[in-house]
């Protein structure tokens, strides 16, 4: 019998953004927890950094078992299989046996246990073995509600956004193969039911929606924790290595973080409630990569990749070679059922060229920072690092070191952004920084004739103080020749920033 293939639902350009962003938020929380993991709460006010270090020899920006482990899930959602499916449970406990083999810098008590009982086993019927044990380990201690199938569950949202009761049965056949007790399997349909509206609607609705997903008889006892979330702050639910806490102390973070409100000319953006309710969570202390993991991937489903600060994506990395753009290409898989676009995005090794002449010039008032598109040849350009406002491919630019590579999700179409105002700002400052620390940048997009001039003169503003729209004369007076189409709405936003 062929593998059985998961539906999905088309998604329009911000969902598709908002996809994108739960592994890579997911990630990114758990990278800025590490540091912190074990280690007293930290003080309200006091901000996170990913510094690595914490219980392993992490790097600034490694993830551990959290997103590792969500990974050897994303490797089977990432090819539209449907993760009910024997086969499909099978391969994804593999993975996690692949993972402690080879990969596990990490690795809870409860999981632990249930991997080892079966590290011996491989082929077909090993999540039906996996399964057996995390129930016999249940019957003999009582306890298998850790949150260790919450933490992963990111990846299995992604695959159902389109069929809440799969998804509820796709969630639980996941949890069950390391965690039996059903408190671990509810916490992951109401997390994953939360993902998958904010997918779809940009809300935080689907967390309560999910209830209905949940058994009768426990219905109210879940909406009395989220209730008891929701009204106490973040910092009372320690310990949270249980499964109930660990949900509670993600939720209450995220509801007790202010949005900002939107007033770009102050560099204030509603989407920096990421930033903020991640924050939050990692200064709730105790099992803080987790924790922010669990933020992370719901926070990313309702922001969004392009509210992901550059910053955190440039580091974040980890098993198995991941970065964020590996990150971003498994979710979008996931969710697009396995299927790439027309031109093979995600995962293609080269993006489509546009039918324009290469550009290469150098910024008016930086010459350290060369203006180009998808045709430039960065050795040429001397670039040792770029910033790139467009689709790539894998290999684009693959003379440049890929910690180098930077991707900003920015869409030059009017209305496809979700905060196109924070986006070219960040591009700008990654500009900045990147200068900062002595590379000569590639800025590019698609044709170098409207992103690339925008996020250009927001460097120019930023670097000298000279007014948006004298920037923007500037840029129009340099690339004229080359096909300058900056959109309207781009031009309003440098203005207003």
């Amino acid at each position: 019998m062929g593998e059985l293939m998961a539906a999905t639902v088309p998604l329009n350009v911000i969902q598709g953004d908002r996809a994108a962003g739960v592994l890579l938020a997911a990630a990114c929380g758990d990278a800025l927890g590490v540091p912190y993991e074990f280690q007293p709460p930290q003080v309200v006010g006091e901000q996170p950094e990913m510094r690595g270090g914490g219980l392993g020899p992490y790097a600034p920006g490694e993830y551990s078992d959290d997103t590792q482990m969500a990974m050897c899930i994303a490797e089977v959602s990432a090819t539209g299989a449907d993760l009910r499916s024997s086969h499909s449970l099978d391969r994804i406990a593999g993975n996690f046996l692949r993972w402690r083999r080879e990969g596990a810098s990490d690795i809870g008590a409860q999981t632990r246990k249930v991997l080892d009982a079966v590290s011996d086993v491989s082929g077909s019927g090993i999540a039906a073995v996996m399964r057996d044990a995390a129930a016999e380990l249940h019957r003999r201690t009582g306890r298998s509600a850790g949150n260790g199938s919450l933490m992963r569950t990111a990846p299995v949202a992604l695959a159902y956004l389109g069929q809440p009761e799969e998804l509820a049965e796709a969630v639980r056949a996941v949890s069950e193969l390391t965690h039996h007790d059903p408190l671990a399997g509810d916490a992951c349909v109401l997390w994953c039911a939360g993902i998958r509206r904010a997918v779809l609607d940009g809300t935080f609705d689907g967390v309560r929606e999910g209830l209905d997903l949940l058994p009768a008889q426990r219905r109210d006892r879940w909406s009395g924790w989220l209730a008891e979330a929701e009204s106490k702050p973040a910092e009372q639910f320690r310990p949270n290595g249980f499964v109930v806490p660990a949900l509670q102390a993600a939720w209450s973070a995220i509801t007790h973080t202010d949005v900002p409100d939107y007033d770009p000319g102050q560099g204030s953006f509603p989407c920096q409630h990421l930033e903020r309710a991640l924050a939050a969570a990692v200064r709730v202390g105790d099992d803080t990569d987790t924790v922010a993991a669990i933020a992370g991937a719901l926070l990313g489903a309702r922001w969004g990749s392009s509210a992901v600060p550059l910053a955190w994506q440039r580091l974040v990395h980890g098993w198995p070679n991941r970065r964020a753009a590996d990150l971003i290409r498994l979710a979008l898989l996931t969710a697009q059922g396995g299927r790439t676009d027309h031109a093979g995005w995600p995962g293609c090794a080269h993006a489509p060229r546009p039918s324009v002449a290469p550009l290469m010039l150098a910024h008016p008032r930086d010459p350290g920072v060369i203006l180009g598109n998808l045709h430039t040849d960065v050795a040429a350009a001397g670039a040792t690092a770029v910033v790139s406002l467009c689709r790539v491919g894998c290999d684009d630019f693959d003379g440049v070191a890929v910690a180098d590579r930077v991707s900003v999700w920015l869409v030059d179409q009017p209305g496809a952004n979700a905060d196109t105002h924070f986006v070219v700002d960040q591009a700008a400052r990654m500009l900045v920084e990147l200068r900062k620390a002595g590379h000569v940048v590639l800025l590019h997009c698609a044709a170098g004739q409207s992103r690339t001039p925008a996020v250009a003169a927001r460097f120019t503003t930023l670097t000298t103080g000279i007014p948006a729209r004298s920037a923007l004369a500037e840029l129009r007076g340099l690339l004229d020749t080359h096909g300058w189409t900056l959109n309207p709405e781009l031009r309003q936003v440098v203005e207003e920033l």
